[in-house]
């Protein structure tokens, strides 16, 4: 579990020293959480154990430092030239992106209902709160389907993904959470629309209150960013995989062949085994250390900071992910 916490906690703490001290340390800040784990990838090799011992303490530790990363990280950016400010929004809205998200994840899969507030509310903070919805009632139940919009189809790019997914989870979102409330009234069954808006209003009021209408700016930009990261892992994860349709015209069950997986120990560490994704579809409710990779599963040639990068050039994509769907399909 040590490797857990060292690698998901130094990159928000190294990116608010580094805005702290100023300098060239904001663009060292950028350039540990970029190029230091893909070094730490290929440098090491860790063989994770199984223990939850200290899981269930990680997610909330890493909820109080993306709070921190609003507050402090907005205020130092505010204070600091651009040469710094670039560099230092830049890391802020990868630490949000790659584990602030998969911190919410693991958070609105727990069982407590606090947590799933915490995780509910990193989401609500990166002005994306419909995901919750969208994952939990569209994703898992739809994926490697057409019904679900997170969901990366056969030869498509991520650029025409992004504007898909975003506004098709967040109306599969609505939609579902509607449904399950048909019927039902009271405070207890209110739409969850109205706290995911609770929180984005609230953050960016703070915002504001740190930093006037620079701090409104910055935190959107930092926010559509960690959204790109986020719509990255979605469109890496599950890119051209489908699930084959029976003679009753029902979907097979999820399987291992329907998420893509990633090896590398030190990004996996930092995105508490987000990479791991066959696993965690299987068994939504086992915890981030226990997922396991097999065999069966289909995995990425680089680790899923590295494909993120490549998917952003939709010819490379599609030179080195291709060959590998017709190896496996």
């Amino acid at each position: 579990m040590h490797w857990f916490y060292m690698a998901s906690l130094s990159a928000p703490i190294a990116a608010l020293c580094a805005g702290w001290i100023g300098g060239i340390w904001p663009s060292l800040a950028l350039l540990w959480v970029t190029a230091g784990v893909f070094l730490l990838d290929h440098l090491g090799r860790r063989k994770q154990t199984q223990s939850t011992t200290g899981a269930r303490s990680l997610p909330v530790l890493l909820a109080y430092a993306h709070l921190a990363l609003i507050g402090l990280g907005l205020s130092l950016i505010a204070q600091a030239p651009l040469s710094e400010a670039m560099p230092l929004m830049l890391s802020i809205g990868l630490i949000s992106g790659q584990i602030s998200h998969p911190n919410a994840h693991e958070l609105i899969h727990a069982s407590s209902r606090i947590k799933r507030m915490l995780g509910g509310m990193i989401y609500g903070t990166l002005l994306i709160g419909h995901h919750v919805s969208a994952h939990l009632r569209v994703h898992h139940v739809h994926v490697a389907t057409p019904a679900d919009p997170n969901s990366a189809r056969f030869n498509e790019g991520f650029y025409a993904f992004f504007a898909r997914a975003w506004i098709g989870s967040f109306r599969a979102g609505f939609q579902a959470e509607k449904h399950l409330r048909t019927g039902q009234s009271g405070l207890k069954h209110l739409h969850p629309y109205y706290s995911y808006l609770m929180w984005s209003t609230i953050t960016l009021t703070s915002a504001a209150f740190i930093a006037g209408t620079y701090g409104v700016f910055i935190w959107v930009f930092i926010a559509i960013f960690a959204q790109s990261q986020i719509l990255l892992a979605d469109y890496v994860q599950h890119y051209g995989l489908t699930r084959k349709m029976s003679a009753n015209q029902r979907y097979e069950p999820v399987g291992p062949a329907h998420s893509w997986n990633a090896p590398h120990w030190y990004s996996s560490a930092m995105m508490l085994n987000a990479p791991r994704h066959s696993d965690h579809h299987i068994n939504p409710r086992k915890s981030f250390p226990a997922l396991d990779l097999t065999s069966e599963m289909p995995q990425l040639p680089h680790s899923l900071p590295v494909m993120a990068v490549i998917a952003l050039y939709p010819p490379l994509w599609r030179r080195v992910m291709h060959p590998r769907l017709d190896a496996i399909t």
